[in-house]
């Protein structure tokens, strides 16, 4: 199968955030792309948000946007499509994404952004611990 993933963490969804995802799973390039919001909820929320290297214990949804699709002759396609669907409803949700949500093209900062004020101390630790980036 052909993937294209992008992905957010997101506090709320106001009634635009619903228009624009309905709007855009319109759009979707196959029968087989989706969104997914997943609950962030329970034990999450009784950790510190500095006490591990995640700190979106603030957020109630983890959402995935995936373009899926056999054909090979569509993976332009369903890239397109995933970062348009991003680009309209990111600006209702908050900064970064849960990281196996996004692809070897979304860069550093977005990665720095999911994890936040905690990213300093994770780098550290992955010098310290994994200085040939084994993991």
């Amino acid at each position: 199968l052909q993937w294209y993933w992008k992905g957010d963490f997101v506090r709320s969804l106001p009634d635009e955030a619903i228009a624009t995802h309905i709007a855009q799973a319109a759009k979707a390039p196959s029968e087989l792309s989706l969104m997914h919001l997943y609950p962030i909820d329970g034990a999450v929320r009784r950790v510190g948000k500095n006490e591990t290297a995640w700190n979106a214990r603030d957020a109630t949804w983890s959402m995935v946007i995936a373009a899926i699709d056999p054909d090979p002759g569509k993976a332009a396609d369903l890239t397109k499509w995933a970062k348009n669907y991003w680009t309209s409803i990111h600006p209702h949700n908050g900064e970064g994404g849960y990281v196996n949500f996004m692809m070897d093209d979304e860069g550093e900062a977005r990665v720095q952004a999911s994890y936040g004020a905690n990213y300093e101390r994770l780098s550290q630790v992955k010098r310290t611990y994994d200085p040939f980036n084994v993991f």
